[in-house]
């Protein structure tokens, strides 16, 4: 489980404790790994006192602010297991969701199982911008993400070694898993209003530099190459 984390010391504890009753009532044998992206309030301590709390919990601080991407990377790269499982740190996302998704995804027909907000509790400009985004999105990458603003999803570690580090990467998670030949599919999620801090998000980092990394994707998705090894002597 990879939680990356900026600004977020109100929801810690409370989203920390969701996440680990919920695993461990599925029966998982799992760990959490939140990363600390340069937080500047209480952030880090909370995290500090949420891993001294439960030992299934490992934290990054990170020495800098990177972004959600930077963050998220991070957190991959960190983490051990067979399956990856992502959501936001803002509590919005609802951990009970994430033993379906895991279920889904160990009927082995797909590598990614996204989470698709059915009710999204967010404000209007959020659901605007991310309407506009996500149709523009789809139009381009094709990938058949209906909900890419969805943090909660699930994956293989094998789609976790295709992520690239550039900053945007999160919005593009099932974009890059097809691009490597991968399968995703989708599944219903809660969605929760955000009961501490606020948003990190709005239409100049949120829609208009979504915007701009599809110009990115574009031109890596027509240069993506997939080797296929026939024979090995």
């Amino acid at each position: 489980m990879v939680v990356p984390v900026f600004n977020e010391k109100d929801n810690i504890q409370t989203l920390a404790a969701e996440i680990i009753q919920a695993l461990e009532r599925a029966g998982l044998d799992f760990e959490v790994v939140y990363v600390n992206d340069g937080s500047r309030d209480a952030t880090g301590t909370r995290l500090d006192e949420a891993r001294r709390a439960f030992p299934r919990m490992r934290v990054l601080h990170l020495a800098a602010n990177v972004g959600q991407s930077g963050a998220l990377y991070a957190g991959l790269r960190a983490a051990r297991g067979a399956a990856f499982a992502t959501l936001d740190g803002d509590g919005q996302n609802d951990p009970a969701d994430i033993p379906r998704l895991l279920e889904r995804l160990r009927a082995g027909d797909a590598q990614m199982v996204c989470g698709r907000r059915t009710q999204r509790r967010d404000s209007a400009i959020r659901l605007l911008s991310g309407r506009i985004a996500n149709a523009v999105r789809n139009w381009v990458t094709r990938d058949g993400a209906s909900d890419t603003g969805c943090s909660l999803k699930v994956f293989t570690r094998e789609v976790a070694e295709v992520m690239l580090p550039f900053n945007g990467m999160h919005r593009f998670m099932p974009a890059l898993a097809v691009m490597n030949g991968f399968r995703i599919t989708e599944m219903p999620v809660g969605h929760r209003p955000r009961q501490h801090g606020v948003s990190k998000y709005g239409i100049g980092n949120r829609l208009w530099r979504g915007l701009r990394d599809l110009v990115g994707i574009a031109w890596l998705q027509k240069r993506v190459v997939r080797p296929v090894v026939g024979r090995e002597s």
